[in-house]
């Protein structure tokens, strides 16, 4: 009897280890044949696929609704064991699975996560090397994925939210090998620093990305790269298959050029037709084929005649960045062209222009920007030109009839990264105005309890002027900065004033700053700060503990107020009633106090 019962324990418990293998496979690392990604959110999808990558299965993703009744159709039935990670808050098909088994895909199973890619690299037994991102930057993620998969690193989103879990995974999994990969939160590198990881931030994301490239190469070398700009999620981005390389939307920036001429590369696949026009740069003035993978096959039969579709792409996080001509102006008092450009975003930007002025008699003059100008979120700024390209002066005093110039802008977020692109043919003005404004930046101190620097500003010309100072390359967190006040200020003849430049810096950031520059942009006119000056300061700090002394002297003061008034009392000299020092009449005899 009881060997009986031990036997039917032994049967019960080899169903009940079968039933788990079946219904939870993927969580004891069971094999598949394809990962299927069923969620609204990006970071699921690119966790998803790299997984898939690091398996050695291929993957797919959904992007809409439909598309859950149409995917089955590019895949083989022959692939039994479909692993379909779904996310829990924006599923596209609820149920996905269960779908796939009605289609013929009997072993089809699901894994419902909150956080697909933290799930997923515990799933990851064997992977002991990870690359660290924060997810703000969805390019950086893109940039890695080719080394990440063909080196077989997982990548982790992390950021000062979350922190705490994946610190406490990687401490669990030991890794061998951990890289810090762009800009991320302070937070993040002081708590990883205990693994030892490697740091990879060169100031922007198209050096990042070069370096990943380089990385890429080393393990397995190849002629052909692909080529986009890190906005959206496709099939062979994630593969492993070619390395990525990051050309611009409408502009390749210089940096890019350089890297693929040097380069061995031959053949460049650009994903999508968006960036059909720097691909053809590319090709034409770089000696690379380029190839477009812009469609693919119909998946739903109908009819005799093939038909096409678009690639299946899932978007990533976009910051739009832009850039308005505000006015071109030719001054005959300083023989000098003034252009004004502004920022009506919320992102500060840098951009370079090559401005073309045709004078009747057919002659160009031809002017530009030799360096990167800052310009930050909803800020006018003016350059002014002197002289040409070959050094000479900028003469139009003389000239008859409309003068029309054409601007040709690059813009981006970083100095190096200069990827789109504006043009526009103007009517110049012409105003005779001299501008008379003269100022001095006399002091530079940080305030710690106002997270600020503090530039003193004073005005030393006859007239008022208009300033807008800037802190140019602060090293923040690892990170070359400019920043800018808030607004621009007005000072007037004689005066002077202390200008806050809003920054959050810590101990570390000190450390790197000793010497510090200040250039100031200053003119009579608010909308054309014609003029510069700038300054250099060695690393102070003020206002910090005197504003301490002063709010608590008022503390004080107010306090000793109050006791005042309800400590002592006002006498009645009709009476001598000692009334509450408030009082207008006495409370005994009603007499005027």
């Amino acid at each position: 009897m009881t060997r009986r019962r031990s036997g039917r324990r032994v049967v019960l418990f080899g169903i009940l280890l079968a039933l788990a293998l079946l219904l939870a496979p993927a969580s004891l690392g069971a094999a598949f044949d394809r990962v299927i990604v069923n969620s609204g959110d990006w970071h699921d999808v690119y966790s998803g696929m790299l997984y898939a990558s690091l398996e050695g299965v291929p993957s797919n993703f959904l992007v809409s609704t439909k598309h859950g009744a149409i995917l089955p159709y590019s895949i083989p039935t022959t692939e039994d064991d479909q692993f379909v990670v779904t996310g829990r808050a924006k599923p596209y098909v609820v149920g996905y699975a269960g779908y796939l088994q009605t289609k013929g895909y009997a072993n089809a199973r699901e894994l419902l996560t909150r956080n697909a890619n933290f799930d997923l690299a515990e799933l990851l037994t064997n992977v002991t090397q990870f690359i660290i991102i924060d997810p703000a930057y969805g390019y950086n993620a893109i940039s890695v994925a080719p080394y990440a998969a063909v080196s077989k690193q997982y990548v982790l989103f992390a950021d000062r939210r979350n922190i705490d879990d994946i610190v406490s995974f990687l401490a669990d999994r030991d890794p061998t090998a951990v890289i810090i990969f762009g800009q991320v939160d302070r937070e993040v590198k002081e708590r990883l620093a205990r693994f030892n990881p490697e740091m990879i931030n060169k100031g922007d994301r198209f050096t990042n990305n070069m370096v990943m490239v380089d990385r890429y190469l080393a393990i397995k070398p190849t002629k052909q790269v692909v080529l986009t700009n890190g906005e959206f999620l496709e099939a062979g981005l994630v593969s492993g298959s070619d390395p990525v390389l990051f050309i611009g939307r409408a502009n390749v920036p210089e940096s890019i050029r350089g890297y693929i001429q040097k380069s061995d590369f031959e053949v460049g696949i650009l994903i999508g037709n968006e960036l059909i026009g720097t691909a053809t740069f590319i090709r034409r003035q770089l000696g690379i084929s380029v190839f477009v993978k812009f469609a693919q096959g119909a998946r739903v039969p109908t009819g005799t005649i093939a038909q096409v579709e678009d690639l299946d792409r899932f978007p990533m996080p976009r910051y739009d960045l832009q850039l308005e001509y505000a006015s071109i102006v030719y001054n005959r008092a300083t023989r000098s062209l003034e252009v004004t450009y502004h920022n009506p975003t919320g992102m500060a930007e840098y951009f370079s222009s090559t401005i073309t002025i045709t004078l009747p008699d057919g002659t160009m003059i031809v002017v530009g920007d030799n360096e990167p100008w800052f310009l930050d979120k909803g800020e006018y700024k003016t350059i002014v030109y002197t002289t040409d390209t070959n050094g000479e002066a900028i003469l139009l005093d003389d000239a008859d009839g409309e003068l029309t110039a054409k601007i040709f802008t690059t813009f981006g977020e970083g100095p190096k990264s200069l990827e789109n692109a504006i043009e526009a043919t103007l009517r110049i003005s012409f105003v005779d105005i001299k501008d008379e404004a003269l100022i001095n930046i006399t002091r530079l101190w940080y305030d710690k309890n106002r997270q600020a620097f503090i530039v003193t500003i004073e005005n030393t010309g006859g007239v008022d002027a208009y300033v807008m100072p800037e802190m140019i390359d602060l090293s923040v967190n690892d990170e070359l900065l400019t920043v800018a006040a808030e607004e621009t200020v007005l000072l007037k003849k004689g005066g002077s004033a202390r200008i806050p430049i809003p920054i959050e810096m810590a101990e570390a950031d000190f450390q790197a700053n000793p010497q510090l520059r200040v250039r100031a942009y200053y003119g009579e006119r608010e909308l054309s700060l014609i003029k510069v000056t700038e300054k250099s300061f060695a690393l102070e700090f003020g206002g910090g503990a005197w504003g301490t002394y002063v709010l608590y002297g008022a503390i004080v003061l107010v306090l000793l107020l109050i006791l005042f008034f309800l400590g002592t009392k006002k006498k009645c000299k009709h009476c001598g009633h000692e009334n509450a020092r408030g009082r207008k009449y006495c409370e005994k005899c009603k007499n005027e106090l």
